[in-house]
């Protein structure tokens, strides 16, 4: 039937982009993270020093027990246990209004709407965070792959990882799980 549509066209696409940036991601991301705990380097002014293991004292931090009062199922898988979204699936990566992403562990600001950008990947990606001492980085070889983990400074929650395929200024691609954020748009 000419002019009709190809079923699953559209699906299918996204699968093939969300691979490709994955495999992209991963080239980077071992290119990345080999070797890197202890070292510290500056990406278009955003500085990433990368801890060897997770520090166990956060200002915010709360007991497993207490994070499981305070967060939905979902939010505790992804911010306590290290889950993931799962692609193009998150309430926040299509999200284009104005404003600031603050975390849903602590209320503190951590990207702004301005740094966000279409990654493709699925999941919010940022170019840097609010402010430097809003994160910190950990060597993750968990998922058969090594990695760059970003947890938040105040509490220790995982929010997603941080990747060297972004856009300028940084070229860095901090891709975030959206049950971790909260966006409150501009006044």
């Amino acid at each position: 039937m000419a002019g009709q549509p190809i079923p699953h066209f559209h699906n299918t696409m996204k699968q093939i982009t969300l691979l490709a940036c994955l495999t992209v991601g991963a080239l980077a991301t071992v290119t990345m993270s080999q070797n890197m705990a202890g070292k510290t380097m500056t990406y278009g002014g955003v500085k990433v020093k990368v801890l060897g293991q997770k520090p166990t004292k956060f200002p915010m931090g709360k007991s497993k027990s207490d994070w499981k009062k305070t967060l939905t199922a979902a939010q505790y898988h992804i911010l306590i246990e290290d889950g993931t979204d799962r692609p193009f699936k998150s309430k926040y990566h299509d999200n284009h209004a104005k404003g600031v992403y603050y975390s849903v562990a602590s209320g503190k600001p951590l990207f702004r709407s301005d740094d966000k950008f279409e990654s493709g990947t699925g999941w919010p990606s940022f170019t840097k965070p609010i402010s430097d001492s809003a994160l910190i980085y950990v060597q993750d070889g968990s998922a058969g792959m090594q990695r760059i983990e970003v947890i938040e400074a105040a509490t220790g929650t995982h929010l997603g990882h941080v990747f060297m395929d972004g856009p300028k200024p940084t070229g860095l691609r901090f891709c975030m799980n959206g049950e971790a954020l909260v966006f409150r748009p501009a006044r």
